[in-house]
């Protein structure tokens, strides 16, 4: 039998593990196994696998992080940089706290990230660290004005409604946890909730016993703490996997122009789409964002063709994705040799300073 590689899609037994983690990231193996029709000990078993060797994580959105006291928003950054300067100002950007997201687009020169602000504010990444960096060619900033679509709920499509609506959480579920809240990053907490939601975020399946010794609290606190976050909607989980293991290896960004009176309905549309992880109402004249996956070109040009039709859309730019050179918690990257030493005094020359 042909060795499976790293970026060869997963059986489907595993993709509908990797789905039913998505209904509910702190899923046990006993009730997976009891919904999808499974034995528990397989369950455990290919769970265990798939930790293991780095295929699959489950962490706290980025959402669900606390804001700390403050207002928190976000930007869509879209950057050019000097060809060759690409990973250098790459590795800058991925240093930083405040961007948990960058894909790099098969230009070769274009970076794509989301920067987390102060909604309004003349933030000194946008507005000097890298309009000052030579190796930036352009920069264009979008206002996250309003969430349709977040990818931690973005569900991949091999479990039935039936399957998804009995691996959900009762609660009001992912999308509520930023209710009450300026922006689309962070949430309201208290000292207790913070500590346990910064236990999580690198793996949401600690156990409750796990969480106890991490943050000192009595495990029956950390139980009834829980299970009101998940009431509450607060404790909103995200499947770091790589799509290709899902047969998904093409991932498009999509800048689209929409009439005022249509934008509401589009963004919504969007959302609905089983194709898309991200959908958002922005400022700019690319008035909504969306990012989608898809199983091949065919089925890309198929969405852009078909099912963008009749949105009142008047201008689609799409941007294919090469590599998601970060996501939050970052997935584990194999090792690799150290930079030589130009290199590496280029970076730290490129690095904008982190915000004080």
């Amino acid at each position: 039998m042909a060795r499976a590689t790293a970026d060869s899609a997963l059986s489907l037994i595993d993709q509908r593990l990797v789905a039913a983690l998505q209904c509910d990231g702190r899923l046990t193996a006993e009730r997976a196994a009891q919904v999808l029709g499974l034995n528990p000990a397989t369950v455990r078993r290919r769970l265990h696998a798939l930790g293991a060797d780095g295929t699959l994580r489950v962490v706290v959105s980025p959402v669900a992080r606390p804001r700390n006291g403050g207002s928190a928003g976000a930007l869509f950054l879209r950057i050019r940089v000097l060809r060759g300067k690409l990973d250098t100002i790459v590795a800058a950007l991925a240093a930083r706290e405040d961007i948990p997201f960058i894909d790099i687009t098969t230009s070769g020169d274009e970076i794509f990230a989301v920067a987390r602000t102060e909604p309004g504010s003349r933030d000194p990444l946008v507005f000097r660290q890298l309009p000052s960096t030579q190796a930036v060619t352009s920069l264009e900033s979008a206002t996250i004005l309003h969430v349709f679509r977040l990818t931690s709920e973005w569900r991949h499509q091999v479990l039935t409604a039936a399957e998804r609506a009995a691996l959900s959480p009762a609660g009001p579920g992912p999308g509520s946890a930023a209710d009450g809240s300026p922006g689309p990053y962070g949430v309201d907490t208290d000292a207790v909730e913070q500590a346990l939601i910064d236990a999580l975020t690198p793996d949401a399946r600690l156990s409750s016993a796990a969480l106890a010794e991490r943050t000192g609290h009595p495990e029956s606190t950390v139980r009834r703490r829980l299970a009101r976050l998940a009431d509450q909607g607060r404790l909103v989980t995200q499947v770091l996997v790589d799509p290709r293991r899902l047969g998904l290896p093409i991932e498009a960004k999509l800048l689209l122009h929409v009439a005022p009176d249509h934008l509401a309905a589009a963004g919504q549309a969007l959302a609905d789409h089983p194709a898309v992880h991200g959908a958002f109402a922005t400022s700019g004249p690319s008035n909504l964002h969306a990012a989608a996956y898809f199983p091949d070109l065919t089925a890309l040009y198929g969405f852009l063709s078909r099912d963008l039709v009749g949105l009142g859309i008047t201008h689609v730019e799409t941007a294919v994705v090469s590599r998601a050179a970060k996501r939050t918690p970052a997935l584990p990257q194999p090792v690799r040799p150290a930079p030589p030493v130009r290199a590496a005094r280029e970076a730290r020359q490129a690095r904008p300073a982190r915000q004080r």
